[in-house]
């Protein structure tokens, strides 16, 4: 059945009505967010570095407060920089955008303190999704099929050898705090685990300054389908279809299409509903991604397996592609849920 609502997304948010809000972020999703901001009458505040003075974000908005040098982590990146701007121009709101602090469990938090509405989930979810290996147990309480693999206790070089013999061959290592293909490695052949466990660990440690690492079972050919979903306040949640992002280079998405072509009614209706699960599950609220790799090696067909691979807790670079196929608004909705809307 479906899963209990966490006690955290029980309680229902207060409506609190937006009429400033300040856009965390740069470039095109800045200027997407200050359009939907002027769209609803919701008055918006850019920030910007030294380097975007004159960037079209900042005209974009009502109005733009300075918070750095051009260098991102001492603009962009600077927590307490950023909930200073939101106080100096009296914001409601936050929204983060993509990239920079949008998956930030620090910034939301800093947000939430600050009496701030963040636009995005609380932070103690960004933090449970934020982590793989967390999410992949989440997802399997869900009812909600992982890769098969193995979380060693015992992260040594041994311990990791060890669950990759567990696993078997072809395996891949990951990063539990990765993306992108970082902290990634295969194994096609157990002389070669040692060698890539540390490389993987050292580049975990480095991207993301957590060196932990699992082990899944490589799926040789895999689709990649990604469902939106959006949930309010209640923990009502619904999803807005899939994306296919199959096509890609380096782990990077290079094509997005929607509808998947590989999707069978029935096969979409399984899988939308396995995104809608592992986001009740969360106690998530406002928009997120939940990504699957899809095994067709035995030829498209309504119980073909699928997989549960990890969730984006932010608004995503290819959400137009969502918007133009369904005709729903997801920033509209993402301010409507942060104001404790459905």
């Amino acid at each position: 059945g479906t899963p209990r609502v966490p006690a955290e997304a029980e309680t229902r948010v207060e409506p609190r009505v937006i009429s400033r809000l300040l856009i965390a972020n740069r470039g095109e999703i800045a200027v997407r967010i200050a359009r939907a901001c002027r769209e609803l009458g919701i008055e918006s505040v850019a920030v910007y570095s030294d380097a975007d003075a004159d960037a079209a974000h900042v005209t974009a908005a009502d109005r733009a407060v300075r918070i750095g040098p051009a260098e991102a982590r001492a603009s962009y990146l600077d927590v307490q920089a950023v909930i200073e701007a939101a106080r100096a121009t009296h914001a409601d709101a936050v929204h983060p955008g993509y990239g920079f602090l949008s998956e930030n469990e620090t910034f939301a938090e800093a947000c939430e303190r600050a009496g701030l509405i963040f636009v995005g989930p609380p932070a103690n979810v960004i933090a449970r999704m934020g982590s793989k290996i967390e999410a992949r147990r989440l997802a399997e309480r869900a009812g909600v099929a992982v890769v098969p693999g193995v979380t060693p206790d015992e992260q040594s070089d041994t311990g990791l050898s060890d669950a990759i013999e567990q696993v078997g061959l072809p395996a891949l290592i990951k990063a539990s705090a990765g993306g992108g293909g970082r902290g990634m490695r295969r194994i096609a052949n157990l002389s070669e685990a040692i060698d890539a466990i540390q490389s993987a660990r050292r580049e975990a440690q480095a991207a993301f300054s957590d060196g932990t690492l699992y082990v899944e079972r490589l799926i040789e050919h895999p689709h990649h389908v990604e469902v939106q979903v959006m949930a309010d306040s209640t923990g009502h949640t619904v999803h807005v279809f899939e994306r296919e992002c199959s096509v890609q280079r380096r782990h990077q998405k290079v094509i997005e299409e929607s509808p998947s072509p590989n999707l069978t009614p029935a096969l979409r209706a399984r899988i939308t509903s396995a995104a809608v699960r592992v986001a009740q599950a969360a106690g998530y609220r406002n928009a997120g991604t939940i990504e699957f790799l899809l095994d067709l090696s035995n030829g498209r067909s309504d119980d073909a397996p699928f997989y549960f691979l990890e969730m984006n807790t932010r608004l995503q670079v290819e959400h137009p592609v969502t918007e133009l196929v369904a005709g729903v608004d997801l920033v509209h909705a993402q301010l409507q849920v942060a104001s404790g809307g459905g």
